[in-house]
């Protein structure tokens, strides 16, 4: 237990801070989204760039959920911790229909993730010293939270981020409109995790782990318009004639 009181602190501030931007201010929420996005995608690559050193006493493993049972445990718990909240937290619209509807989706997702940050996969070997919150065994548990984290994320992307662009006829729909790359960041989520089960080569389930969360990361920074939304950019991802970035506009 001492290892998670640093973790534990780590959460009760990122959940306060959420609630200090619980405004229903248009830009708190992209920054929101950003926040989701960036952890998504920089999760496996700073766990994997990690393992590459020895100082931190952690091989790379079979897939990130194995993280779990190394070194950088509190890294892989923290940061799904960290998103669970950002989710659990982000207020999205309601719909009647239950696949485009944004809060019960964002809140089911949430408490997914952190199903699967202390809901560990089965240890490789017998290699289970660093167990401390919960029984060795719960493998299908684990799968099952991921399986839905991650349909969520998909859901998310193709149902719910594709609702609500501001139609445009002066501007045609460009391949690279928002709508486009939601819903191939959705099903590359899908492919990712069918594909996952057949052990293609080694390391199969990590590379599919990382590619869908670097897939779900991404949506949600397009959805946070990180690359900003003046100029062309605007035109073609957002159907919109923006001189400077809405931001930037809103902020002087």
């Amino acid at each position: 237990m001492p290892r998670y009181t640093k973790l534990f602190n780590l959460i009760f501030i990122v959940f306060m801070h959420i609630k200090n931007i619980q405004n229903h201010n248009l830009f708190a929420y992209r920054r929101l989204r950003r926040a989701i996005g960036y952890l998504g995608i920089f999760l496996p690559f700073i766990l994997v760039l990690l393992s590459l050193f020895k100082f931190f006493g952690t091989s790379i493993q079979p897939s990130i959920s194995h993280y779990y049972f190394s070194n950088l445990r509190e890294i892989f718990t923290g940061t799904l911790c960290a998103v669970g909240l950002f989710l659990i937290c982000y207020k999205g619209n309601g719909n009647k229909v239950i696949w485009k509807n944004d809060n019960l989706l964002t809140n089911l997702a949430g408490f997914m993730a952190i199903g699967v940050a202390f809901i560990p996969t089965d240890p490789i070997g017998s290699s289970c010293t660093q167990c401390t919150l919960v029984a060795v065994g719960l493998k299908e548990l684990h799968y099952g939270f991921a399986a839905i984290l991650f349909l969520t994320f998909a859901f998310l992307s193709i149902n719910v981020f594709t609702i609500g662009q501001e139609p445009n006829k002066e501007i045609p729909i460009s391949i690279m409109n928002e709508n486009n790359i939601y819903r191939f960041c959705g099903y590359g989520i899908i492919v990712c995790i069918a594909l996952i089960p057949f052990k293609l080569f080694g390391h199969a389930t990590l590379v599919f782990e990382a590619f869908a969360l670097f897939l779900f990361g991404s949506s949600w920074l397009i959805k946070g318009r990180a690359l900003g939304d003046k100029g062309a950019i605007g035109e073609k991802l957002y159907r919109e004639h923006n001189t400077t970035d809405t931001e930037e506009a809103e902020a002087s």
